[in-house]
Formats: structure tokens, sequence, C-alpha cells
């Protein structure tokens, strides 16, 4: 199953029946996003109840008034060597000691924040997202995990590049290097290249505003479409986030954003929920018999 819009196709002379896969992938996009408003609402009134019944208690979920935080302790402090060398080691460790059903998460501070009690169960994680990581230099560093062996491979980047001021054809041929490294190492590992997230605009509090005001959100719908691209032709699969967290105008919704940049808990169960019901269809449409494989 796909996330991406089906193509519309010409009206001829000869009418054909509309494919039966197409109305599978209807239902399938309607399941998914019926699924993740309703996990929104329900964490809202969860929200609401806690806040309304126990105001001066500590409670699991974060208002609107009160933004997610990551809590990465003293990993705030880091410099980029310093986390490099962090991510290394541990990619090391997970080499050393197999983990079943290991997905492993590439990318920048998107991933690296995501709740580790918000990832998907029943599988193994390993996060190798840094701040402010760019294209380059995840292509750079794609070798720690090379003795892994992962189910699944998850990456997000480029956002970081674009408000560097990046020109896109290199941000793509980096992310088409990235996939084909991938591709070439893991060549039984699921690959899922996702889409750059929109951003804000007039509505992000982000310290770098200014600079998402230079960035368009319409040249990130661009960059996403070669994204799929890419994602085709290396024989990836392309995960589409970006309609998910966009408002009708384009932008970041901001009931899912700290700052018009980064996500809160809400935005990470979108994205949760968007793994989970995306790869079990992915799954089924694939497969005439399906299983319960997950990622």
């Amino acid at each position: 199953m796909s996330l991406r819009n089906p193509k519309i196709l010409a009206v001829s002379t000869s009418a054909k029946p509309f494919p039966i896969w197409g109305f599978f992938l209807l239902v399938t996009n309607g399941i998914l996003m019926l699924a993740i408003v309703l996990l929104v609402f329900r964490q809202q009134a969860l929200t609401n109840a806690l806040t309304d019944s126990s105001p001066l208690q500590p409670v699991n979920f974060k208002s609107q008034r009160k933004p997610f935080i990551p809590e990465l302790g003293p990993r705030h402090q880091l410099n980029y060597q310093q986390w490099q060398d962090i991510l290394k080691q541990e990619a090391q460790a997970v080499a050393a000691n197999p983990q079943k059903n290991l997905t492993i998460l590439a990318g920048d501070s998107l991933t690296l924040w995501f709740p580790p009690d918000l990832l998907p169960e029943e599988r193994n994680w390993l996060n190798q997202g840094i701040s402010g990581e760019t294209t380059k230099g995840l292509l750079k560093r794609l070798d720690f995990f090379d003795k892994t062996n992962p189910k699944v491979i998850l990456v997000m980047i480029g956002i970081n590049d674009l408000i560097r001021g990046i020109k896109d054809q290199e941000i793509l041929d980096n992310q088409r290097q990235i996939i084909s490294y991938l591709r070439r190492k893991h060549p039984k590992t699921k690959i899922f290249l996702q889409s750059i997230l929109p951003h804000g605009a007039e509505t992000a509090t982000w310290e770098g505003k200014d600079k998402l005001l230079n960035l368009p959100n319409s040249r990130i719908r661009k960059l996403n479409k070669e994204l799929e691209k890419i994602a085709n032709q290396q024989g990836a699969e392309y995960l589409d986030l970006y309609s998910l967290f966009s408002s009708k105008k384009g932008h970041m919704r901001p009931e899912f954003s700290t700052d018009g940049l980064h996500l809160n808990s809400q935005g990470y169960i979108v994205w949760r929920t968007a793994l989970q019901i995306y790869t079990n269809l992915e799954n089924v449409s694939k497969n005439p018999n399906p299983t319960t494989n997950r990622i």
C-alpha cells in the first residue's frame, strides 16, 4: 500500500473498469487517516481529562500549553564528533549482540527525538539520528551499522540541507547515494525513504524562523516527488509523511509541532501510526496470502 495519491487516468472512448487494487488503495488510505485522527483526538481527550481532574499531578501527556521536550539528558551537550562516537559504539554493540526484528532509524533531530515509549513495539530499535544532520553527514556514517542485520531501515533526512541553502540537486544526489549504499550493504533489508516534513512558515516559533520563511513548503513538496522517484529506482519504499502533517495551506499543522519545525508527542503518534499501518498494508498489497509480518 502506498500513501501517495493514485495517478489520474485520462478518459478515453473505450472506458476500462476501475481496477480492484484501486479500490483497495482508496480504502486503506482512508483507514490510515481515520486511525491517525482517532489516536490524536484520543490523546488530546486524555490530556484534557487529566489536566482538569488533577492539575497539580504529573501526567504522561503534554498539553499544547506544555510542549513536548525530548529527554536526552547530557546528550544535548554533545558535539557532532561525540555524537558520531556514541552512535558508532551503539551500532557495534548491536552487531556484537544481534537483535531480533531490528529496525534502524537514520536521520536528524526529528529521528533522534523519537520518544522510545512511542516507538512501535514487538521489535528492537537502533536510533542513529543526530541533531542538525545533513544528507552528506549521514552518507559518511552509514558504515557504522554495516555489520548489523536490520529487518528495516527508516531514513528521514534533508530539512537541514534546505535550511543551510544546499541546492536541490546536491540533496537528491546524496539521497540517491544513501539508498544505493543501504541497498547494497543490506540486500535483504526493507528500506524506507521517508518524505521531508513541512514547516510552520509564519506560525513557526523556531529560533531560525527567518530561514524557514525563505524556504517555501512548495519546494519541499517538489523535492519529495523526486525522493519518491529515487525510492522506486533504487528498490526502496517511499513513505509519504508530508501529507499527514501538512495543513490546507501546505504548512506544518501546529497541533503536531513544538515550534513549527520539531514534533511534539502528538506528532510522533501520527508518525508511529503511519509506520505501523503503512507497513502492514504494504505487506498485504504485495502478498495475496498476507501474514502478520511487521517492521
